[in-house]
């Protein structure tokens, strides 16, 4: 049986509980994929809004370390990668809702 995403250090129910919602339901995937393109995944699904520390304490996790031991340049440089991603993704629901208003107010071609 492979090992579930609350095996990995700092990672708890509700994070295993968002990643299943985008189809990421093993901690091997996570690994495997790496902490970039899981959190990505995550925006991407629209299951979880971006948020730095979540990010940094699945970096820390896949590391093996604890959550509050990202300090000084590291934090520094994984905030870049943060960022990156973040940018990179604008998650569904935000569409979804952005999408639902538009059309209440009549502004898109139908």
């Amino acid at each position: 049986m492979a090992d579930p995403i609350s095996s990995i250090r700092n990672l708890g129910p509700a994070v295993e509980a968002a990643f299943a919602k985008v189809g990421i339901t093993t901690a091997q995937e996570i690994r495997d994929m790496g902490a970039d393109e899981a959190y990505r995944r995550l925006i991407a699904g629209g299951k979880t809004r971006p948020h730095f520390i979540g990010y940094y304490c699945m970096v820390m996790g896949l590391q093996g370390r604890p959550w509050n031991d990202c300090q000084g340049q590291e934090k520094i440089d994984l905030r870049k990668r943060f960022d990156a991603i973040k940018a990179s993704v604008t998650p569904a629901s935000i569409d979804s809702e952005l999408e639902r208003i538009l059309d209440r107010i009549g502004v898109r071609a139908k």
